[in-house]
């Protein structure tokens, strides 16, 4: 009888917000996970914590993108000390508000190096590791649902999110044949540090610009990365799915706008 392996998932950035429920998620679904911080040590430790409480032995290491060859090389330490890899879900990402005329070119390649640098690194690594464990996989890119409309006054984070989208397509073809699958979740606005919002608010804060009239929670993403993961997610590929409570249906951010 062959022993079934333990599936591995690394989830990047995952010392709180959407990180910390992806990895949660999974491990009720059953993965190991590879926990990641860059600036948040103790949040990170939190989060192992609740995948131990799921019957799940988690890791924990720092991963910087903000060098994308050295975060690359911390990430490549984690798989290994892991195992192996079936999951990668690049989460890491940073922003800035500036209007195109006022973005200097430093605070461009800022985002441009995290967000999109950083995890063309990270995906590659861990499809690699897939290829030689010749298993297949899932690679998950957060992106935003910016991804599909502006964000005003956020040029760098705009086409951060584009290029993330594009490289998700690329990704999902070239990998095909290996049997690994790509795909982009594009959440909206979602309770988390980012959008000044807190894990309790996705109830209480309202939100009337966006159809649904509130945030997201942080589960609400988190699940349909587990299902991407999933044995139901096998005939999918190459797709960006919004989670953004309508937001793309009004998309308010750009109402008063005038030529």
């Amino acid at each position: 009888m062959t022993l079934r392996k333990q599936k591995v998932a690394v989830v990047t950035a995952s010392d709180s917000g959407i990180g910390r429920s992806c990895a949660v998620m999974l491990a009720e679904a059953g993965y190991t996970v590879g926990i990641t911080w860059r600036s948040d040590e103790e949040g990170a430790h939190e989060t192992a914590r609740l995948v131990e409480s799921k019957g799940q032995q988690a890791q924990v290491r720092q991963l910087d993108l903000s060098d994308p060859q050295a975060g690359g090389q911390q990430l490549a330490q984690l798989i290994n000390s892991l195992g192996r890899i079936d999951v990668l879900v690049n989460n890491a990402g940073t922003m800035n508000k500036a209007d195109f005329l006022d973005l200097s070119f430093e605070a461009w390649r800022q985002v441009m190096t995290v967000d999109v640098d950083g995890a063309f690194v990270c995906g590659q690594i861990a499809a690699r590791h897939m290829v030689d464990q010749g298993d297949g996989g899932r690679i998950i890119n957060i992106t935003s649902v910016h991804e599909h409309t502006p964000l005003p006054d956020a040029a760098a984070y705009t086409a951060a999110k584009h290029a993330l989208g594009g490289l998700t397509k690329s990704m999902a073809l070239s990998l095909l044949p290996h049997h690994i699958l790509v795909n982009a979740v594009a959440p909206g606005a979602i309770a988390t540090a980012m959008n000044d919002l807190s894990d309790n608010e996705t109830q209480s804060r309202r939100m009337p610009e966006i159809p649904i009239g509130r945030p997201g929670d942080t589960r609400e993403i988190a699940s349909l990365v587990a299902w991407l993961c999933s044995e139901w997610a096998t005939y999918t590929t190459g797709q960006s799915f919004i989670v953004d409570g309508g937001f793309m249906l009004a998309n308010p951010q750009f109402k008063g706008y005038h030529s």
